[in-house]
């Protein structure tokens, strides 16, 4: 039913529009193709005996956990910057956006070599990090700050596109009613947000499960999944690293494609109300 109804409704399409399916059909096929030769080329069976992988099973695990917590802490601090981006006007906001924006385009390596100027044995903070113990070389903390580094700015730029789609006067009435700023934020401006911070707390999960370059550089150990992939795939080719890169492509794209629906029932149930 709904694929005739989507033929009949193309049929009545004006051409440009068919055009446009046409050439966004060659895109998405582009897109998808690959992944889906990926799994396919993989058995069911193989996938599981890649899960039954205590190496693997590591792997995934890192990588999924160290990019969950690199994305709470750029909730954390990114929430209060995204705020202040679309709410106030100041002298330099277009150079801090610009710093916002720079991991986006800085190629991962030198992102990982960046860090390790500040975090390194030799950084910056060097005696300040032996000191209080830390160590961020081949260490988990250095994951961490790798998959941050990379993926905060997509927490920064949604939050903020969502704030600036909220009107400033809702917080006004909520201040004339009795709510201090703080009140009035988390009750009305948040709330009515909650779509754009999912929305960039997925964007910013999956950015982070990807990086591969700056983890590599800054702690090759633990192995999360990707150095896990291209160590196999250095040393034994497809045959080793095939079932690794298939078992992650189901499991990323079945959790974004999760929490990508969410987002947009959320949006949908904002929008309604």
């Amino acid at each position: 039913m709904g694929l005739a109804r989507l033929t009949k409704g193309l049929s009545r399409a004006e051409p440009f529009v068919l055009l446009f399916v046409v050439v966004g059909a060659v895109l998405i096929t582009f897109i998808a193709l690959p992944l889906v030769a990926t799994v396919v080329y993989e058995g069911p069976g193989d996938l599981v005996t890649a899960l039954e992988d205590p190496e693997v099973r590591s792997a995934i695990t890192v990588s999924f956990g160290a990019a969950l917590l690199a994305t709470a802490l750029s909730l954390v601090f990114g929430i209060p910057l995204a705020y202040i981006m679309a709410r106030k006007q100041f002298p330099g906001k277009g150079v801090l956006q610009g710093i916002i924006d720079v991991p986006i385009v800085v190629p991962h390596t030198v992102a990982g070599i960046a860090l390790l100027v500040v975090f390194g044995r030799m950084g910056m903070f060097s005696d300040e990090m032996s000191a209080l113990d830390l160590k961020f070389e081949d260490h988990l903390l250095g994951i961490i700050a790798a998959m941050m580094f990379v993926s905060a700015s997509f927490v920064v730029n949604a939050v903020r596109e969502g704030f600036e789609a909220v009107d400033p006067r809702l917080e006004h009435v909520a201040r004339s009613l009795g709510a201090s700023g703080s009140q009035a934020f988390m009750t009305v401006t948040l709330p009515l947000s909650g779509s754009a911070v999912l929305t960039g707390a997925v964007m910013a999960w999956a950015r982070a499960v990807s990086e591969f370059g700056a983890v590599y550089i800054i702690a090759s150990f633990p192995k999360i999944a990707p150095t896990l992939m291209y160590e196999r795939n250095l040393h034994s080719g497809l045959s080793e690293s095939m079932p690794v890169a298939a078992l992650l492509v189901v499991l990323c794209v079945g959790i974004f494609v999760t929490f990508r629906t969410v987002s947009v029932y959320l949006k949908k149930r904002s929008e309604e109300t």
